[in-house]
């Protein structure tokens, strides 16, 4: 019933988590319709949470809001993707830098279990346990660098990338080449090194350039 349905700000927060929580699991694709009604029933919040939460979204450019024909998943070039993801390398080459200075032994080991669990998942081909580790990762060294605005930063680039995140993971022998790029990372962070673990994180990105740039054109259909 619209009454047991969350409203104001409160309902505002629940749907735009809830599509960001989607759209990182894949479950909305770009160029999906997001009808009001049907994201009211699913996230239990009025129309006009919904409508809030879209405009919100479609101020970080995950959400497109197309004149007379409503909403939908913003779609991202390759070109625009790249851009994103230079834009990226010198953020995250921020948080590895400050991250090296900053973790504690505990982070620190933290760190090094989430490579093992990497190598584990490769190793296993475990594509999906390997890209939740991937993120995982990402987003343990931009909180451990104490670095909120370029971690805020991080989030809303990343939300714009997720198509092209999964298709990455999905290519043959991407996680054996960029798995040992993690490593480093997580070795230079784990060393208190702080330019190794910069020039990590953007070896890294340079690296991911190079196979969106290999990315194929969409097909038809």
């Amino acid at each position: 019933m619209a009454e047991n349905r969350v409203t104001g700000q409160e309902g505002r927060r629940v749907v735009s988590a809830g599509i960001r929580r989607a759209l990182s699991a894949g479950d909305m694709v770009p160029g999906q319709r997001l009808v009001e009604q049907e994201l009211s029933d699913t996230f239990h919040a009025t129309r006009s949470s919904v409508r809030e939460a879209l405009q919100d979204l479609a101020a970080e450019g995950l959400v497109e809001l197309v004149p007379r024909r409503g909403a939908r998943v913003r779609v991202v070039s390759v070109e625009e993707a790249i851009q994103i993801t230079e834009c990226r390398a010198t953020l995250e080459g921020l948080c590895a830098r400050r991250a090296a200075e900053l973790a504690t032994p505990e982070e620190r080991a933290e760190l090094r279990a989430i490579g093992a669990r990497m190598r584990e998942a490769v190793a296993e081909g475990d594509l999906d346990g390997y890209s939740a580790l991937n993120r995982q990762l990402h987003d343990f060294v931009a909180r451990v660098s104490g670095q909120q605005v370029a971690q805020g930063l991080l989030e809303r680039l990343n939300g714009q990338m997720v198509r092209f995140q999964f298709r990455l993971a999905m290519r043959p022998g991407r996680p054996s080449r960029s798995l040992p790029q993690h490593l480093a990372i997580i070795e230079a962070v784990d060393a208190a090194d702080p330019d190794a673990a910069e020039a990590a994180a953007r070896a890294h990105l340079d690296s991911v350039i190079l196979e969106l740039r290999a990315t194929p054109p969409p097909t038809a259909g």
